[in-house]
């Protein structure tokens, strides 16, 4: 049975150039980067490497790249590290409503701690609108966290349009980029932002690695103590093959931005014309056209989404759904609550994510199977809900 990955927003296949690129720091090239002698220089020298790549893709400078262990580690660092070291100025932090939970647990936390958090909410589209911006920043507001595309529904955010509210009142902005670098454009001087998150594995490179961009003058504390690397905002010795992935990983981004972003906007295309045709009443969540381009969210009136999730998975193709499973029952997905999609759509939503290994023949194939496949599960729901009666 062939199997088919369009669930590319959860995760991405290590690409092969970044797995020979990271290999030789796995044996040979073992030392720890802050040792003085040949070994530690040795890594020392592919670590920094690696951070004038990750630098010049989103360009800042080398000096303002700091490794973590993951995008999640990068937004609470942004988000706490803000919180803790500004406290003085205000206590107050502005956020939307379909954050990832990195930053909207982050936020959540930093309230048990005596800090005010202001939840902007977002339009049918998913936009957060720049007026609700400019009334909810306070003299004692410190930070502005947006991110750049949502995880869910691909929606871009006016980012530099929201940074510019936050910085005319003197207030820092940090932006979650871990969906939007490798599909669009992801330039920190253009978005004018202060801080900003990546996640290696969805970038083509290994989990358990992560970019947190700091500008300089930024003023940040750090939460994890014990050592000065990375010039002291976040203690650990580097994890150097996966550092070195990362580096890689986008330097074949930046490589292959114009390429990837018109396959995956003609695979997008093609599979949203395609579903529209054979199931009418078909729904897309989010912007129409302002989405990065790998990004669908539909739903199926009348269809339950996990059931389509397994019967797709029993014919070899991934997808997701923002669906939150609790105690067995199924909770609709809070970005599409935030959007006003009413519970029994949001429930028969699915996310489609493709990336840069599927092929045309893929977008055919689930295209082609869909129909089916949604028209027996309204079927079956209709018995079931007769039978009830």
């Amino acid at each position: 049975m062939k199997r088919i990955f369009l669930d590319h927003n959860s995760t991405t296949p290590v690409h092969p150039e970044v797995v020979e690129a990271m290999l030789p720091y796995f044996s040979e090239k073992y030392g720890n980067p802050s040792s003085v002698h040949s070994f530690g220089r040795e890594t020392k020298v592919a670590l920094e490497e690696a951070r004038e790549k990750v630098a010049k893709f989103l360009n800042g400078s080398p000096s303002e790249i700091c490794f973590t262990g993951c995008g999640s580690e990068s937004d609470n660092l942004a988000i706490k590290g803000i919180a803790w070291a500004n406290q003085d100025k205000g206590k107050h932090i502005i956020t939307s409503r379909i954050e990832h939970p990195a930053v909207i647990e982050s936020c959540q936390w930093l309230e048990k701690q005596g800090f005010e958090v202001a939840y902007l909410p977002v339009d049918k589209y998913g936009l957060v609108n720049p007026d609700d911006l400019k009334r909810a920043i306070r003299k004692d507001t410190i930070l502005v966290s947006i991110m750049h595309a949502n995880n869910e529904i691909g929606t871009i955010q006016p980012i530099r349009e929201l940074s510019k509210i936050a910085h005319e009142s003197g207030v820092y902005f940090h932006t979650d980029a871990v969906q939007s670098a490798g599909k669009i454009p992801v330039d920190v001087k253009q978005l004018d932002v202060d801080l900003l998150s990546l996640s290696g594995h969805k970038l083509y490179a290994p989990k358990a690695v992560g970019v947190l961009y700091i500008k300089q003058g930024t003023k940040i504390d750090t939460w994890l103590h014990g050592g000065s690397q990375e010039r002291g905002r976040r203690s650990g010795t580097e994890n150097v093959p996966y550092v070195v992935g990362f580096g890689k990983a986008c330097e074949i981004a930046q490589r292959d931005l114009a390429m990837l972003s018109e396959k995956m906007t003609n695979f997008s295309t093609v599979f949203w014309e395609k579903i529209k045709t054979a199931i009418p009443d078909v729904l897309l969540n989010g912007h129409p056209t302002e989405r990065i381009p790998n990004t669908l969210n539909l739903a199926f009136p009348g269809c339950d989404a996990q059931s389509l999730i397994m019967a797709l998975d029993l014919q070899g193709v991934a997808v997701a759904s923002g669906a939150a499973c609790h105690s067995g029952a199924v909770n609709p997905s809070s970005v599409l609550t935030a959007l006003g999609v009413p519970n029994e759509v949001a429930l028969s939503a699915i996310r489609f994510s493709f990336g840069r290994q599927n092929t045309e023949e893929d977008v055919e194939y689930v295209g082609g199977i869909l129909a089916g496949m949604v028209e027996r599960l309204k079927n079956a729901k209709t018995v079931t809900a007769y039978k009830k009666s």
